[in-house]
């Protein structure tokens, strides 16, 4: 099982993540601005669903790699290690997004659902965060390693969709005010990939 000093320490890093406008967000905010409140609860619901998704893939693939090897969990951890750093850089380096909600158009709920979901589950980057990210908070002396990923995974989707309920209700103000304000959008991106960066060194030096 997760220790309670751990799951908190990684709820609280996840709730930092969450909040940081980041692709989940952005989607959320342009379907609520320009289709209702409804329509971004929906999309946020979608993406989870997704991050669901993801969670099962990787809970399945990483528990039986640390079972199994000790070699093969270490080429994934550096592997992960790398991509955190990869996609921290780039984010650290990369232009402000397009404006939220450009190219936009109304949709239903339930197709703007259907549309989150396919968007996360097909998103590689996503499952590579997982494969990453989730290790990084797993202790195989506590045992029951299938488990311990579930539950990181899990809380990672439900806090996430918390925040995306957030997002959606004031999806109007926020997403006028970060279309004026460019430079935040500059700078939480570099925020974001220090925080990547960061993860992939904490992940490149831990023992197994």
């Amino acid at each position: 099982m997760v220790d309670f000093a751990t799951l908190m320490t990684y709820s609280l890093i996840v709730l930092g993540f969450v909040f940081i406008p980041g692709p989940a967000t952005l989607l959320t905010v342009a379907r609520a601005s320009t289709s209702g409140t409804k329509v971004g609860i929906a999309t946020g619901a979608g993406i989870t669903a997704g991050d669901i998704i993801h969670t099962f893939m990787a809970v399945i693939g990483i528990s039986a790699v640390i079972a199994a090897s000790a070699t093969l969990f270490s080429i994934i951890k550096y592997l992960g290690a790398g991509y955190l750093i990869y996609i921290g850089i780039k984010a650290i380096l990369e232009k402000n997004p397009e404006t939220l909600t450009q190219g936009k158009t109304r949709i239903s709920a339930p197709q703007a659902f259907k549309q989150a979901i396919l968007a996360e589950v097909l998103n590689p980057k996503t499952a590579l965060f997982f494969l990453a990210f989730l290790p990084q908070f797993v202790q195989p002396e506590n045992g029951y390693v299938f488990l311990q990923l579930t539950t990181l995974g899990v809380v990672f989707a439900f806090i996430g969709f918390l925040s995306t309920l957030v997002f959606a209700f004031t999806a109007g103000g926020l997403g006028a005010f970060l279309q004026r304000n460019p430079t935040i959008m500059k700078w939480q991106g570099k925020v974001v990939g220090g925080i990547y960066c960061a993860l992939g060194i904490r992940l490149a030096f831990q023992e197994r």
